[in-house]
Parts: structure tokens; C-alpha cells; sequence
């Protein structure tokens, strides 16, 4: 379900608007009749780091790939 409040309603009523949206509700705060901005839920779970995700896509390293680079003499 739907619900429309305006920027007055929402700064009143905060709290219930949060809760709302926990329980699923749709909640959009608009500036008279125009709708501005919709509360939501933040994701809680983050996806795991996965080590070895990239394992087999670097096929060539040259050897002198840790050499300093000429262009940087100056500042080491």
C-alpha cells in the first residue's frame, strides 16, 4: 500500500513512518501534492568478499613490474 505525507506530516509522525516502511509500506514525503522523496529500508546484509574471486584473469606479469619508473627518479 501506498502512502503520501507531506514534508510537515513527516517531520510530525517520524517515528510511525519508520515503522511503517519496516512493515512493508510504501511511505513518499511531498512538498504539497509533489511527490519529493521515498523512505525505504537499507539492505542489512553486505555480500561477502570472496578471496580468489579474480584467480586466473592476470595472465602476464613482466618481470620489471615492481621496478621503479624512470619518470619517478626524481622523487625517490
Amino acid at each position: 500500500m501506498l502512502m503520501q505525507v507531506t514534508i510537515h506530516e513527516a517531520k510530525t509522525h517520524l517515528s510511525k513512518l519508520i515503522r511503517k516502511v519496516l512493515e512493508g509500506e510504501e511511505v513518499i514525503i511531498a512538498r504539497g501534492k509533489e511527490p519529493l522523496v521515498k523512505l525505504v529500508v537499507l539492505d542489512k546484509e553486505r555480500p561477502q568478499r570472496q578471496l580468489g574471486a579474480a584467480k586466473g584473469l592476470i595472465t602476464y606479469i613482466a618481470d620489471d613490474f615492481d621496478e621503479p619508473l624512470e619518470e619517478f627518479e626524481d622523487y625517490m
